[in-house]
């Protein structure tokens, strides 16, 4: 299935809200650097899908998450600048300090890893069955180096790298 039949197909699954445009941003221990596109955020009775159109990113897979806090400002930590560390955690308000798939018992803000391709635009939808409009308003969307395994094993939220970009959903 194409992907533009897969969105059209989950948007007119119910779409319940408009759509939210989230502008996303490279990040690094000094701030908020270069645009490179947005999100679009919609509801749909399966869930929210987040259709990416985003360029200028390092090809392959990368962790995808909702993060706790609405900024992506970088913070010290341990005595280093660490790129938008002011986005806090992947959004879990239910404390289950568990990093697992979009569908699962873990983190709320895991989502399925966004895919880039080698000429570095992410353009697939994917879907997060469990998140609503409600749950993502005021918190921040970032993009990980690196892949995301789903689990805790054998490193820590889901082995993926340092925040490379982020952007705030208003």
């Amino acid at each position: 299935m194409k992907k533009t039949a897969l969105v059209l197909m989950l948007m007119a699954a119910g779409a319940a809200c408009a759509d939210t445009v989230v502008q996303v941003n490279l990040v690094d221990e000094k701030g908020v650097g270069t645009p490179v596109g947005s999100v679009t955020i919609s509801e749909s009775r399966y869930g929210l899908v987040f259709t990416p159109a985003l360029q200028g990113l390092p090809p392959g897979l990368h962790g995808f998450h909702v993060h706790q806090n609405p900024s992506c400002d970088s913070a010290e930590k341990d005595g280093k600048r660490v790129p938008a560390l002011g986005a806090g955690g992947h959004y879990d308000p239910k404390a289950s300090n568990v990093h697992g798939t979009p569908w699962g018992e873990g983190h709320l803000g895991d989502l399925p890893p966004l895919y880039v391709d080698a000429a570095g635009n992410a353009t697939t939808p994917v879907l997060a069955p469990r998140l609503t409009a409600a749950d993502v308003a005021g918190r921040s969307l970032m993009v990980h180096a690196g892949g995301d395994n789903h689990a805790d094993h054998p490193a820590p939220l889901g082995g993926g790298g340092a925040r490379v970009a982020c952007g705030v959903i208003r």
